[in-house]
């Protein structure tokens, strides 16, 4: 647990990727660190601007999700007399309307994966050098002491390494309860925090987002069978039960992965350990390397060459692209799961390799336009996991074989032999061959 300063006067807490307060070890150091506390949640206006990649970075079932999710941290905060705040600014703004107005002593985050992210965190150190500025591990497993005997610097370059040498310090360990937290200050402008008119958009996205819905699928999940059967089902193109379905409020931090944890270890002391519960903790350990690769490759995680260096041509043609996003590509499989992408905001792991593969191999384009188009529909999306896994499939990433190529085909019979799953979605194909011909004033994605 990170010391205790002398409390100062009035501190800020920025939500971020934590958007809970159950398990919150950022927000219970900033509750005992001052005396009022401001608790705020910034939306960021060019999340929903044209990218480099011609893309928005929040797309309308990925920002429904999150608006779900503030507005059940409001009712949270509320029930313990805090509350939210949403600024629609950029971040720096934000922060910089905040500490003119309330004059922190104390500025508290949950740890940034994103390099973006990072960079702004440390302009804002720069510019206020004399308010404290703090950032605490809540979205990983381990914490910087718990990575040793290895600095981050020697973090392992493929995942089997780093789950030889953490996976014996992964116990469960206690969840932290929600602290009293102290109140906001007075006069705090109340112009500004969350309302739930700011719930607009429509899908068929299954996913409620907030801790509560999170807490009730963790809860029913394992309150199933289903935990002994998931490795023999987890590759399932479809249907609730297959997985955890867990990841979006893992991604969101609406969950911790200790509450994860705590529940499959209770699970497994009620109805015994097998292959499959401990493959629900192999894969949130992957997750767990995909987030330490983040923090220590920085930019390389969005660089055409990845982390590896790997050199990829960096050949786009538009009409391809849109094909695939839109899944009207020759290959039935892949349109289905781009479809059900585009309608429900999900898609099965075994779905994202397949179509990754799809787009890096037989369409060969540039793999960062696809990973920038998940990021904009995926409601789950984690910029480490997302790049990690799109770098590992492009052959540019952690990847010892140098990059995955499905045979579509293959897929096809193994996944949906009926055809069912391409029928439910529509994804019969619309075009005989790729088109190859290329636009010009495509925006290009260079390093």
């Amino acid at each position: 647990m990170a010391a205790i300063l002398p409390k100062s006067r009035v501190g800020v807490f920025w939500f971020s990727n934590d958007l809970r307060i159950t398990d919150n070890a950022a927000l219970n150091y900033a509750a005992q660190s001052c005396e009022t506390l401001i608790c705020v949640y910034i939306l960021d206006p060019r999340l929903y601007a044209p990218n480099r990649y011609g893309l928005r970075s929040m797309g309308p079932m990925r920002d429904r999700f999150l608006q779900e999710s503030l507005a059940q941290l409001s009712v949270d905060l509320n029930a313990v007399g805090q509350t939210l705040l949403v600024l629609r600014e950029s971040p720096l703004q934000a922060m910089a309307q905040l500490i003119g107005k309330y004059d922190p002593g104390l500025v508290v985050r949950s740890r940034q994966a994103g390099f973006y992210e990072y960079k702004q965190w440390a302009m804002l150190q720069r510019r206020y050098r004399l308010i404290s500025f703090k950032d605490i591990a809540t979205h990983t497993l381990f914490n910087d002491e718990d990575l040793l005997p290895f600095p981050l610097t020697d973090l392992p370059k493929t995942f089997s390494q780093f789950r030889k040498k953490v996976e014996p310090l992964a116990d469960i360990r206690n969840l932290l309860p929600v602290c009293d937290l102290p109140p906001p200050p007075r006069g705090l402008k109340r112009d500004h925090t969350f309302r739930r008119e700011l719930l607009k958009h429509q899908s068929r996205s299954i996913f409620k987002g907030g801790a509560e819905a999170g807490i009730q699928q963790l809860q029913g999940y394992f309150h199933t069978t289903a935990p002994s059967e998931y490795k023999t089902v987890r590759n399932a193109l479809d249907g609730w039960g297959n997985s955890t379905k867990l990841s979006p409020w893992l991604a969101n931090g609406c969950l911790s992965v200790n509450q994860v944890l705590l529940a499959l270890g209770e699970y497994e002391a009620q109805y015994s350990a097998n292959e499959s519960t401990y493959w629900i903790s192999f894969e949130l350990l992957w997750r767990e390397y995909f987030q330490w690769s983040a923090y220590l490759h920085g930019a390389r995680l969005f660089a055409r060459d990845g982390i590896n260096g790997s050199k990829k041509l960096n050949t786009f043609y538009s009409q391809r692209f849109m094909q695939w996003c839109e899944g009207s590509t020759p290959f039935p499989l892949v349109n289905a799961l781009m479809k059900q992408l585009n309608v429900t905001g999900y898609m099965s792991n075994r779905g994202r390799q397949i179509t990754a593969s799809c787009l890096v191999n037989e369409l060969a384009l540039d793999w960062r336009y696809g990973a920038a188009y998940f990021e904009q529909q995926l409601i789950d999306y984690d910029v480490a996991s997302n790049w990690g896994n799109w770098q590992y499939i492009a052959g540019v990433g952690a990847d010892p074989r140098g990059g995955r190529h499905f045979n579509l085909d293959k897929q096809r019979e193994i996944f949906d032999p009926e055809g069912d799953f391409i029928a439910k979605w529509g994804g019969e194909s619309a075009t005989a061959e790729v088109n190859s011909v290329d636009a010009a004033d495509w925006p290009l994605a260079d390093e």
